[in-house]
């Protein structure tokens, strides 16, 4: 009789052999789907932007720059257009002056917004565990 956690083990093992299985190591594909993505969706600033715009419903450059602490005009202004690109946000401009311009999650982004919320809740739960293991080599 399997326990939950190696049910859960077994299950994953699995999802992975799915994903890397089929790979020619040797020869492998130009185009890897899940670095492509996960390089847009996961850097440090797309994963703030996107949390930020789930917690409100529709945010302004200057808002999301006030709340996304840290990050440069042309980093942010960057970011917004490639999440635009691929699907992960709506930008919709006033036609007034100055010109006004109001971003928003799609469909699609709040998605992908709901599975960021499990890790970064796995990622809360787990950082002390994360700042005594960087302490024990130094790190901090």
């Amino acid at each position: 009789m399997e326990t939950i956690a190696e049910n859960q083990e077994v299950t994953m093992i699995k999802k992975l052999e799915k994903m890397f299985g089929h790979l020619d190591y040797k020869n492998p594909p130009e185009l890897c789907p899940v670095r492509d993505v996960m390089s847009t969706a996961s850097d440090q600033w797309s994963i703030l932007i996107l949390l930020w715009l789930g917690y409100f419903p529709v945010l302004r450059f200057n808002k999301l720059k006030k709340y996304v602490y840290g990050i440069s005009n042309k980093v942010l202004s960057q970011r917004l257009k490639v999440l635009e690109a691929d699907g992960y946000i709506e930008r919709k401009a006033y036609p007034e002056v100055p010109i006004r311009v109001e971003y928003r999650l799609t469909d699609f982004g709040k998605s992908y917004v709901k599975r960021l919320l499990d890790l970064t809740e796995w990622m809360q739960q787990n950082s002390p565990k994360v700042l005594a293991n960087r302490e024990k080599y130094g790190l901090i």
